[in-house]
Formats: C-alpha cells, sequence, structure tokens
C-alpha cells in the first residue's frame, strides 16, 4: 500500500524505542495542531471485544488471555505469551497489522486537505512501513531511561523490561534509517525547541 499518488503533504513516521517517549512527542504535536494516527490505538481497538481478531485470539490461547472469564483480552496475559515466542508474536502481528494499516489509509484520505500528519507507528521500521511517510522522526533517549520508564508504566521487572525492549530493532538502527532524531532525555523545553525547528524546516 503506498500513499504516493496523493496530494502533497508531509507525512511524517514518527517512531522509536519502546518507551522512549513517543506519545509525549505526540502529545505536543497534536497541541501544535497536527493530526496523530496512532497505530497502538488501532491496535488496541482491533482486539475489542466482539471483533474478528480478537475472538481468533481466544481461540487460539483460551482462559490464559481471557479476562475474568469474560469476552475482553487480557493484554497483560496476551503480551506474556507473545513476547516469549518469536512465533506468536509474528503470528499476531499478522493478525493485527492488516486491520491496523487499513485504519491508516481511512484516515489518511479523510485527511488528505491536512498539511502534515503524523503517523505514530513503534513498529514502523519492523513492519516495513517507511514508504507510507516522506519524513520519519525517531524519538531516542538514553537506555537506562528507557528501562525505567518502561518498568514504571507497565509495573514490570528489569527482566520483562529487557525482553520487550530487545523485541524491537536495536533503536541505533532505527537512528540511521531516519530523517529527524528528536531528544528526549532532557528537559520538556528542549524537546518543544527541537518540536518547534522541526515543524518549521521544509
Amino acid at each position: 500500500m503506498t500513499f504516493g499518488d496523493w496530494p502533497p503533504q508531509r507525512r511524517i513516521g514518527l517512531t522509536g524505542g519502546i518507551a522512549s517517549g513517543k506519545s509525549s512527542v505526540a502529545a505536543l504535536l497534536e497541541k501544535r495542531g497536527c493530526p496523530v494516527l496512532d497505530a497502538d490505538l488501532y491496535a488496541r481497538e482491533a482486539l475489542a471485544p466482539g471483533t474478528s481478531a480478537s475472538k481468533a485470539v481466544v481461540a487460539r490461547y483460551g482462559k490464559r488471555v481471557q479476562k475474568d472469564g469474560t469476552s475482553d483480552i487480557d493484554r497483560a496475559g496476551l503480551a506474556a505469551i507473545v513476547f516469549n515466542d518469536p512465533n506468536e508474536r509474528s503470528w499476531l502481528e499478522q493478525l493485527v497489522h492488516p486491520i491496523v494499516q487499513r485504519r491508516f489509509a481511512d484516515a489518511l484520505r479523510s485527511l488528505r486537505d491536512a498539511p502534515i500528519v503524523i503517523l505514530m507507528i513503534p513498529l514502523l521500521f519492523e513492519a516495513g512501513l517507511e514508504e507510507w511517510c516522506n519524513e520519519i522522526w525517531v524519538v531516542h533517549c538514553t537506555a537506562l531511561q528507557q528501562k525505567e520508564r518502561l518498568m514504571a508504566r507497565n509495573h514490570c521487572t528489569e527482566a520483562e523490561a529487557m525482553q520487550r525492549i530487545e523485541a524491537q530493532w536495536p533503536i541505533d538502527d532505527k537512528v540511521h534509517r531516519a530523517d529527524h532524531v528528536i531528544n528526549n532525555s532532557g528537559l520538556i523545553d528542549d524537546l518543544q525547541d527541537q518540536l518547534e525547528a522541526l515543524l518549521k524546516a521544509q
């Protein structure tokens, strides 16, 4: 799927390592009037109760991924499975990614007149979606900050945090493929200054 035949538009792929601060960057960009399309939000919606994808997940994993015997997906239980088994992670990605891509395509059609659109895609490189964007911004912080932020956010152990970090591409590989790197290891004012400069750049 490509969008090269659409009107000129800055389609900025926002990515980076897990817990690097992509959501914080996206929130600041939204405040500046940039529409943000969130792959994680679309993935959560794809696994909402009653969807075909959530039914497929329950059929595959059963009670291990059911929250209190309901049709709701226990995301912690699902994460424990897929982050421990690359084959299961691949199966889940093949199930969810096409749904997420359709949501992106629909949203971009409705925003075709917007001068800038932010595509927040944590697995942009891993999923080979670079062609969706004409700019790629990678959010970066120190390895220690990344691990500590992930442990605090997900209430997980250090080992669990490292397992999730290592399930993605090394951040250095993403940095090398970026058009711009956003340093999110400092103060919020520094982050805002970086974004202001990048939005003004053409």
